[in-house]
């Protein structure tokens, strides 16, 4: 196992040494707060969780004929499955680390693995979002992600076609989302499409929007209260929120660019599923604790590990348009 020496973290009093450590980069987290959450019990018997969606009856416009009963109808289900997996990672520090060191190593470690934790569900969310059937390519012509060249940027239009996608398939505007600070209970927002946006991107469509005088910033809301975190404004009936988490599909485009994502999203379009008790766990080991494994109380460990999966519930309700950068 690689443990955390003095040879990762060197001696403080080299030269005067602050004790406020620098602020980690983390990119806005953000592809799980518009899902649905449906935990599994713990203990039941399955790691697997089974989605049911009950398909509409055609309207019944066929005027009855007097004292003849109708053949009737039948109800029809979609069944979609997921499959929890486990997810986790851990430090090892040593004894000379912990009682050499001016910093709290072990509290340190805790915060950059909560860190870690949250961006890896926050990816395995992306990916299974980006991974939908419902794609628009821009540029002329475009069919495939490899066909976007250098000049095929986002356009007025692409956000346009998918949202008039996401109305013609019925699909709601979003009322509510998961709390980013308790990162399970839901807070309503003002109903809309929801768009998560590269900052790249961001910035060519609040130009072209603005441009367009269909740009409404953040800044103008009628209530501070309704800007979402991360949230940059809103075109049309959508409402755009900036990650750098969104999906670049490195090198995939035309002569080896990188095709960026962007997605667009109704409510109910996705869910994510976890172990009841098992969602999120952070595990430390102190030294000593790990008996004739460390015969010397040489080292300790933080770690975590999470039960999680994302699925896409319905195909209709979310669109992702993929294009070059500005």
């Amino acid at each position: 196992m690689p443990n955390t020496t003095r040879t990762q973290i060197p001696a403080e009093v080299n030269n005067f040494y602050d004790r406020t450590l620098l602020e980690r980069v983390m990119p806005l987290l953000t592809h799980l707060r518009w899902a649905q959450i449906r935990d599994i019990p713990k203990n039941s018997g399955t790691k697997t969780i089974k989605f049911r969606r009950y398909g509409n009856l055609t309207a019944a416009t066929t005027p009855l004929q007097e004292g003849i009963t109708p053949a009737g109808s039948q109800l029809s289900v979609t069944d979609i499955t997921a499959t929890v997996a486990q997810y986790g990672d851990y430090i090892t520090v040593t004894d000379v680390l912990t009682w050499e060191s001016e910093d709290a190593v072990l509290m340190e470690a805790a915060e950059i693995l909560g860190d870690q934790a949250a961006d890896t569900l926050d990816q395995l969310c992306r990916d299974i979002l980006n991974a939908g059937t419902g794609a628009i390519y821009s540029g002329s012509g475009n069919t495939a992600t490899a066909d976007v060249a250098a000049g095929d940027v986002i356009a007025l239009a692409n956000l346009d076609s998918s949202l008039a996608t996401l109305k013609a398939n019925n699909a709601k505007k979003i009322t509510r989302q998961i709390n980013p600070s308790t990162g399970y209970n839901t807070s309503p927002v003002r109903a809309a499409y929801v768009s998560i946006v590269h900052p790249v991107i961001g910035v060519k469509i609040k130009t072209l929007a603005t441009a367009a005088n269909a740009w409404t910033p953040v800044e103008k809301y009628a209530s501070g209260a309704d800007v979402m975190e991360g949230e940059i404004g809103t075109y049309n009936e959508i409402r755009f929120v900036e990650t750098n988490n969104a999906k670049i599909k490195t090198g995939a485009g035309t002569a080896g660019i990188d095709v960026y994502c962007t997605l667009v999203f109704g409510a109910n379009a996705y869910g994510i599923t976890r172990i009841s008790g098992e969602a999120l766990k952070n595990i430390v080991k102190p030294i000593g604790s790990a008996g004739s494994a460390d015969p010397l109380d040489q080292r300790a460990t933080s770690g975590w590990k999470a039960t999680f999966v994302a699925k896409i519930l319905n195909e209709n309700f979310i669109q992702r348009i993929e294009s070059a950068a500005v």
